[in-house]
């Protein structure tokens, strides 16, 4: 996956795509890889890095959503089981099996909770991970030692989905090119291109060069996430909003907080979301938040007052309550949920998505969640055909292992997959690339070389929030890395010691909003 040839191939104006997808996070990395699979000449188009806005910020699950079974949706919790278990076979090296509690605080917690896991798995049928079964209080403090005992009677213990957001995301742009499409980072669509009333293509900026790409396409589909309505009005200004934001935080924490085998699943907080605390890369992931935003930054940055919440909801249910001195990073996201539901909370509004086509035939697929995602892409590469009246070509990504899956990961370098032996190779091939980046993380300095290489990483932050997940698991620890991170991608793709201090100093701007105040 390389970035100019990339560049070259959309800057050939004798070339017109047969889909051209505008978003690189979840929903249109997913869309490209369902409209290459078939076959269709595919190009993807960034704004700014892949995932880097919602699709690296997620509570890391691939699940069914008890909460919206609660809620009645019996619709959304069946599609999102059968998309789990299709993930966990296309994916493996990405996405794995992780065991929940939920505590039970009195009998007829453990048993409505429990009836309500027991549907959960004849929902998934065929593709459950795992019985849910009823735990004693002993058994409870067994799988989760550090829970608080006060009035417990018990628990509920069921199966679910963790993966890696952004690591997934990148997966997703290799299997793009794997393909035979291409997928560019750091392009900014500026302008919507029309023949007869018709779109037909896009005007985008390359961040890096200034230069304008004219790239044509018989069907332009918008899966910006947040940003869809911005893209909405460049085809019609007077569109009326689609997109309610909601800002979901999290925090992260060290791993002694929860020692033990399993996650924690609370089903009701104040505000009504469920909340999670999750081993996750060896910390503890505790989130989210559901609070409603009017703006929609591309870095959006946690609330003091969703970081009390957790705080204060994570004391409640741990022996061994965390403070603001105890978050190594703090990190936010924003859901984009279709508005039908504004006026009331955000954490009421459907998770389900909308597909719309324009007058002028841009194809818009917003709204939806990470687990949904392949299912999502395909109804819109299903309604991208009707839009160029294209004979159906059926989809292949039920099957389809996505880039370097393997069911025998390579330890240490899990994430890379089959791609693991060259990453190994290229370690071993200097003492400088083997040396581990930081003694609280496990990177090596070669991983940063491999991602400027075959991942399209461009700056210190592609590297250490999304290549690597250092900034959303200890934030002080990337800081610390930033400089020699810094130093090997200025070495690698022929940059100055201004391009060396330019990213230093964003990437320490950045870094900031990772870490609340002390």
């Amino acid at each position: 996956m390389n970035r100019d040839q990339s560049l070259q191939q959309l800057a050939d104006e004798s070339l017109e795509w047969d889909v051209l997808v505008i978003g690189g996070g979840a929903t249109g990395l997913g869309t490209a890889v369902d409209a290459a699979a078939r076959g269709y000449r595919t190009a993807l188009l960034e704004q700014a890095d892949f995932a880097k806005g919602t699709s690296s910020r997620s509570t890391k699950l691939i699940h069914g959503g008890f909460r919206y079974l609660r809620q009645g949706n019996v619709g959304l919790v069946r599609e999102s089981l059968r998309e789990r278990g299709l993930l966990l076979r296309n994916a493996p090296h990405l996405v794995h099996t992780i065991p929940f509690v939920v505590p039970a605080y009195g009998t007829w917690e453990k048993f409505f909770y429990g009836a309500g896991l027991k549907l959960y798995d004849v929902l998934a049928g065929r593709l459950g991970l795992g019985k849910t079964r009823l735990l004693s209080r002993e058994e409870t403090l067994r799988h989760m030692p550090t829970l608080s005992p006060a009035k417990l009677t018990g628990g509920i213990r069921y199966f679910d989905g963790q993966f890696d957001d952004a690591r997934l995301a990148i997966c997703l742009a290799q299997t793009i090119h794997d393909l035979g499409g291409v997928a560019a980072n750091y392009c900014t669509v500026t302008t919507l291109l029309k023949t007869n009333g018709r779109v037909c293509g896009v005007v985008a900026r390359d961040s890096e060069s200034g230069r304008e790409l004219t790239v044509r396409a018989r069907v332009v589909i918008n899966a910006t996430g947040v940003f869809t309505d911005a893209v909405r009005r460049l085809d019609e200004p007077a569109a009326r909003p689609l997109i309610v934001a909601s800002q979901g935080a999290h925090i992260v924490l060290d791993r002694s907080f929860l020692p033990g085998d399993s996650a924690l699943m609370v089903p009701k907080t104040d505000d009504g979301r469920v909340l999670f605390a999750i081993p996750w890369h060896e910390h503890v992931v505790v989130g989210t938040t559901d609070t409603p935003r009017e703006e929609t930054p591309l870095e959006p940055r946690p609330l003091a007052a969703e970081i009390s919440f957790l705080l204060e909801h994570a004391a409640r249910y741990l022996t061994r309550a965390p403070g603001q001195a105890d978050i190594l990073s703090a990190f936010a996201g924003l859901r984009p949920l279709i508005g039908k539901g504004a006026g009331g909370p955000t954490s009421r509004i459907s998770r389900e998505h909308a597909l719309l086509v324009s007058p002028a035939g841009l194809v818009t697929i917003a709204g939806g969640k990470w687990t949904t995602y392949r299912a999502m892409a395909e109804q819109t590469v299903d309604r991208a055909e009707t839009v160029g009246d294209w004979p159906h070509r059926p989809s292949r990504t039920r099957t389809l292992r996505l880039h370097a899956a393997t069911d025998a990961p390579h330890a240490g370098l899990e994430m890379h997959g089959t791609d693991a032996a060259k990453v190994d190779e290229l370690l071993r091939s200097s003492p400088e690339f083997s040396q581990r980046l930081h003694p609280h993380l496990p990177y090596f300095a070669g991983e940063a070389i491999w991602a400027a290489r075959h991942e399209m990483a461009r700056t210190v932050e592609d590297v250490l929030a999304r290549r690597m997940r250092a900034l959303f698991l200890d934030a002080r620890a990337a800081l610390e890395m930033a400089p020699q991170v810094a130093a090997l991608l200025a070495r690698e793709l022929s940059r100055d010691a201004a391009w060396q201090e330019d990213q230093l100093r964003s990437f320490r701007e950045l870094a900031a909003g990772y870490l609340p105040d002390r």
